[in-house]
């Protein structure tokens, strides 16, 4: 059963949580107030154990139609950061937390919203799905949205979506890396959750330490990052799950695994 909150409906499917965007006549902006209560249910999941994997879904004809535009006008400077310190926040906890989160795009998702695909750790597409940074056309470029376009997407390519404003397909926002796969409309939810399911399959502990991994080496010098994640799989190696699983390999049966 789907528990209501003010901007969002959660539910489990488990080993996934399901958290979906619920404004769907305001094309799930990206209010200060969602992305606050985005945030704090993302805070809660994580430390539900049960809960391996999250699935971020939208309703309605937009994924998300970005910033609420109606909190950036007439405001001071003060209250313009304070919208885009909620936003970085947000997209951090989206890295910070254990679980990888999988974006299921079905729809439109334009300027923040492209920037909350790209922040998420999977995204699958709907055929019908389309991909802008749009602020351009009305006088605010999307500089915090390219921060997480540049690191999916080609630079030319980023810099294509951020200076016309035109958006892209689904197949071509695979094709660029923005999302890994594009399915039918209908196949959508199936297969987040398929997708999910085989994520959950692995130890969660060497998950965890997996995703963490990744985002402290992506941007690091290569001899920086080689020394960090020798470390990293030095100490991974000596955990029970790590042992067990190798183990289980070398005797040919499942692993059971302990999160230790």
């Amino acid at each position: 059963m789907a528990v209501a909150l003010e901007h969002l409906t959660v539910e489990d499917a488990l080993p996934a949580a399901v958290i979906t965007l619920n404004r769907p006549e305001q094309r799930n902006a990206l209010s200060t107030s969602l992305m606050e209560e985005l945030t704090r249910e993302l805070e809660r999941q994580s430390q539900r154990a049960e809960v391996r994997v999250i699935v971020l879904r939208a309703v309605g004809p937009a994924f998300s139609a970005g910033h609420d535009l109606k909190e950036l006008v007439g405001r001071t400077i003060e209250e313009e950061r304070r919208v885009f310190e909620v936003c970085t926040r947000m997209m951090d906890t989206i890295q910070r937390i254990p679980q990888p989160v999988i974006a299921a795009v079905q729809g439109i998702a334009t300027a923040a919203g492209c920037q909350l695909v790209a922040t998420c750790d999977l995204a699958i597409a709907s055929e019908e799905a389309r991909f802008a940074t749009p602020g351009v056309r009305i006088g605010l470029f999307c500089s915090t949205p390219m921060v997480a376009l540049s690191r999916n997407v080609g630079r030319k390519r980023a810099l294509e979506m951020l200076l016309t404003g035109k958006p892209i397909d689904a197949g071509t926002a695979a094709e660029w890396g923005l999302v890994n796969r594009v399915v039918p409309a209908a196949e959508l939810d199936r297969a987040a959750l398929e997708l999910a399911r085989e994520i959950a399959t692995a130890s969660p502990l060497t998950v965890k330490i997996g995703k963490q991994a990744f985002y402290r080496q992506i941007d690091v010098p290569q001899d920086d990052a080689y020394r960090l994640m020798g470390e990293t799989m030095a100490a991974n190696a000596m955990t029970c799950d790590a042992q067990e699983g190798m183990r289980a390999f070398l005797e040919k049966r499942i692993p059971v695994w302990r999160g230790e």
